[in-house]
């Protein structure tokens, strides 16, 4: 096996040529016919790089100047790093899902929200094949849509629908507006939002070729069939007219921008299974700075939901990816927000602690929250859920310092052993890790999320996103040898 620092080294050259990349030449797609013969998956991993490979990108504007140069630099499409999974049909292809587009956290004349440089974007779906010698194509690109068949945006919803008060502006800092020709008018041309919007964030692909998805709007859970047109969808707000099942409410709770990261769904292909990113603000923000994250099962059919416990091994740690090995055992991703070397911050900001690991749990051995009854100190509460002497779990684990009364009252989390650590398999230079791909027993596919390319000052300038002096963030996957095999 290379040294870390080897891989390191080729791992950066990989990404370096990644940033010279031309719209024209990095985004040429593959053959996509019925003729197309089937791969195995030890063929194409055979000669797949252990530094792995960029996938393809576009740009989507190059005129924004970085604030940190002063010269112009590229928005990138790039972003298809929030979510991974495996094509049903063959084993060479995944599906990648990219996020409500680039954008940057920036406080503007009105209130919180976000830059989003290129607003009317489509969140979508992209199909990639590794061939038989390594390299990663896009073969298709799903556009998302509304029930009509119109393009969704990525824009925030308002807040009866899930909306969390965001701002959306432009990348001059000024309002995105329903009409951009004109000036702002709170009647008669307000501020921009999108009820269909979504920030996905986790995908399913079913064997009819249909999607879900997850996001951190609101969360909505929608499904989506084979042309990306919304067939249905599942949320917690009971004034949504649009929702088939609603989730229990406490998950309308959720954190701003750290919502249902992960979607996986069971093998029988009857029951979704999603991950919040963090803790819930349940019922407030007093909660944030803890390890206690949850777990929500949902049958498709029926709508019956249940819901496990999750804890971190740091608290405010990003749950980022669950994948499904069997009706109760996953695979999840676990990580920080930090840069092995630094990052857009520089190698000042290099953390040789990073943490981007990826762990099994078993849904079976944790405690099913919906199946407490009310006895004594715990009552399920109509809005925030199970409540231990009137406390949500997290307003208690945060009183007690440690989760003991949860314990005491045989509230468990979910067990969890480490799979893989990809700071100590590769030397993962990426702040990201978002994607997974359950390729077979011996085999995981990894996806960072690379933002686009883009990232921002602490005062919402615009700039580059990257991993070094010299290299530009981009996706790029890596295959790692695993031993994931589920007893029969």
């Amino acid at each position: 096996m290379l040294s870390n620092k080897t891989l390191l080294s080729a791992s950066l050259s990989c990404i370096i040529s990644l940033s010279g990349c031309s719209s024209d030449s990095s985004n040429k797609q593959a053959p996509n016919t019925e003729k197309e013969i089937e791969t195995s998956a030890e063929a194409f991993i055979e000669n797949f790089s252990v530094d792995g490979a960029d996938l393809p990108y576009t740009v989507l504007r190059s005129d924004l100047i970085d604030v940190n140069t002063g010269v112009p630099f590229e928005v990138r499409n790039g972003g298809f790093g929030s979510a991974m999974t495996k094509d049903p049909k063959r084993n060479n292809r995944f599906y990648a899902l990219t996020d409500r587009g680039p954008n940057a956290t920036f406080t503007g004349d009105y209130g919180k929200g976000k830059k989003f440089p290129s607003p009317e974007y489509t969140p979508r779906i992209g199909l990639f094949e590794v061939g038989i010698t390594g390299e990663v194509s896009l073969i298709k690109t799903t556009l998302l849509k509304r029930p009509d068949g119109t393009l969704i945006t990525g824009l925030p919803n308002s807040s009866a629908l899930g909306g969390t008060g965001e701002t959306p502006y432009t990348s001059d800092g000024s309002p995105v507006l329903v009409d951009s020709s004109l000036p702002y008018n709170a009647s008669t041309n307000p501020i921009k939002l999108d009820d269909y919007g979504l920030d996905p964030e986790g995908l399913v692909v079913l064997s009819d070729g249909s999607f879900w998805v997850s996001d951190e709007y609101g969360p909505h859970l929608v499904h989506f069939n084979a042309e990306g047109k919304e067939i249905e969808r599942i949320n917690a707000f009971t004034a949504d007219n649009r929702v088939t099942h609603y989730l229990p409410n406490e998950f309308s709770y959720r954190r701003a921008n750290r919502g249902m990261e992960g979607l996986t769904i069971t093998p029988d292909e009857k029951t979704l299974v999603g991950i919040m990113q963090s803790t819930l603000y349940l019922p407030s923000k007093s909660v944030k700075s803890l390890d206690i994250t949850r777990i929500v099962t949902v049958n498709i059919d029926t709508g019956e939901s249940h819901q496990y416990l999750y804890k971190q091994e740091k608290p405010e740690n990003s749950n980022s990816e669950i994948s499904a090995l069997s009706a109760t055992e996953f695979l999840v991703i676990e990580r920080d927000g930090s840069f092995l070397y630094g990052g857009p911050k520089g190698s000042g900001a290099a953390n040789l602690d990073a943490m981007k690991h990826v762990y099994r749990l078993d849904l079976s051995t944790g405690t099913d929250l919906e199946s407490i009854e009310n006895t004594g100190n715990l009552i399920q509460d109509e809005n925030l859920g199970l409540t231990i002497n009137g406390n949500t779990l997290e307003e208690q684990v945060l009183a007690d310092g440690d989760w003991s009364t949860l314990a005491a009252n045989n509230i468990v989390p979910v067990e969890k052993s480490l799979v893989v650590d990809m700071v100590a398999e590769v030397d993962y230079p990426h702040d990201k890790m978002e994607g997974l791909w359950v390729i077979n027993d011996n085999y995981l596919g990894v996806l960072n999320d690379d933002d686009f390319a883009t990232w921002s000052t602490s005062s919402g300038e615009l700039e580059q996103k990257m991993l070094n002096s010299n290299a530009i963030d981009g996706n790029h996957l890596y295959i790692i040898p695993v031993d994931i095999s589920v007893s029969k």
